[in-house]
This record gives structure tokens, sequence and C-alpha cells, in this order.
């Protein structure tokens, strides 16, 4: 799984470099994939037939990436749509590595956008970071939702409650779940040992989403801006490292490898 998310935070940053107003979603897509097949890797996403919490297409997801913009928070499929100037482009990506999966995403600012909605891709990402601290042997996955609701409430965002995080290993999705909310309950203890996805939805309005006619494209009903981030922890005796990340640890408490 280090491999697989390593490659995954590879692709993430090869996106980042090519990113620019006028390259097309399909051309970003085509680029991650080359980039994992030749590290001999499979991408995660492409054939993926969905279900549950994670999508509900049609048929079998047709590209490697998920590229969502602006109003769209998760599962946008690539086309030959350009990047314009001011966009929220958010990218999903996944990989396979002798049969075990690494996911990651980030939301991408394109140019110059409002202070509003820097703000909200901002804090997306320290909601994140907030929820892989929790992630401490002993805590509980409600720690995690927890703490990311409660970002999202300083803000006054809507948090996406229909998508949520997911355990992750030999399957891209796994149990547990792990909700970016308080679900009630404490939920299930957290051990060394165990693999999670975490990843945050926030908007600018509400948290109800709908799916748009390809079957896979989520998107706010009231059409506020979405932001999304997510990614691969492992969980040891020592608290959570990130197995997506080739940068520095960005929270106490957490350890990127």
């Amino acid at each position: 799984m280090r491999r697989a998310g390593r490659l995954v935070a590879e692709v993430l940053a090869l996106v980042e470099s090519e990113l620019r107003p006028g390259i097309t979603t399909g051309e970003l897509d085509r680029l991650a994939e080359r980039h994992l097949r030749a590290a001999g890797a499979t991408p995660s996403f492409k054939g993926y037939l969905g279900g549950g919490h994670y999508g509900r297409g049609p048929g079998a997801f047709p590209a490697s990436l998920c590229i969502s913009i602006d109003d769209q928070v998760v599962h946008g499929i690539p086309s030959e749509r350009d990047i314009q100037e001011g966009q929220l482009v958010s990218v999903d990506a996944g990989a396979i590595v002798d049969g075990w999966h690494g996911d990651a995403a980030r939301t991408f600012v394109v140019g110059p956008v409002s202070a509003e909605a820097r703000e909200l891709v901002d804090t997306t990402r320290l909601a994140l970071m907030a929820g892989i601290a929790a992630a401490q042997p002993g805590s509980r996955i409600g720690d995690i939702g927890a703490a990311i609701e409660d970002i999202a409430m300083e803000k006054g965002y809507g948090i996406v409650r229909q998508f949520v995080g997911h355990g992750i290993g030999t399957s891209m999705h796994e149990e547990p779940q792990v909700p970016n909310f308080r679900s009630g309950n404490g939920g299930r203890r957290i051990e060394a040992g165990m693999c999670l996805a975490i990843e945050p939805m926030f908007t600018l309005g509400g948290d109800a989403v709908g799916v748009e006619a390809d079957g896979w494209t989520v998107v706010t009903r009231d059409g506020s801006l979405a932001a999304h981030f997510e990614h691969t922890i492992a969980i040891t005796e020592g608290g959570p490292e990130i197995l997506t990340s080739v940068g520095s640890p960005l929270v106490a408490g957490s350890r990127s490898i």
C-alpha cells in the first residue's frame, strides 16, 4: 500500500504541474493513466462498477481519474471539457499495486478565485488533517467525523453526507465507513493495522447533492461550490501515517511516508 499510495501522490503532483486554463480533463486523465501504467500499477477507478455509498453509475467508470469542477463534488468523468481560469478542480486518483490500493484527492484552484472559494479549499484541507490527527489507536471512527464536522461548523459550510470515507486495502472500498460528521455513536474502535481513506467534502451552501445524467457525477443541488480532499492512512502503534503524500507531515500526530 505504500507503493500504491506513493504513486497516487505522484499522479496528483503531475496533475498539479499540468493544470492550467485550456487543458482538458481528458488530457489530465490520459497523463495520469500513462504514469500509473508505466510504473506497473493499475488505475483503481477505470472499470469500477460502483454501488453503495461510492457511486451508482449505469456501467463501469470509464476513466482513471475522477475530475469534478466547481459545483461537482465527486465522481466527475473526464472528457474534452476545457479547464478555465477561476475554477475549482477536484481530482480523485487511485492506484493498485500488487493487489493493494491507494486513494487520494485534492481540490486545486485554477488562477484567481474569490476569497470565499479559496477559504473553502483551505478549510477542507485543514479538516482532512484534523480528521487524520483524530485517527489514533484506541480512539473511535466517530472521533474522525467529529473533528471534521467541528472545522466545517466554524465556517458554516455544508458537509456532504451521502458520500463518506472508508476502509481500504485489497479492495478500494472496505469497512468501516468513515463519516465526515457526528453519526450519533462512537463507531468502531481504531486499531493499529487498519487502513482508512478519510475524505471530507464541504460546500459553500447546503449538504444536499444529486447525480447528473451520466449516472456518476455528483453535484450540489443548490449549485454551490464544493471542495474535496482525501488521504489514505495506515494506523500504527505510534499514530496515523499518511500513505498518499510525498511531502512533510502536515499536522502533529501524523507522519508522511
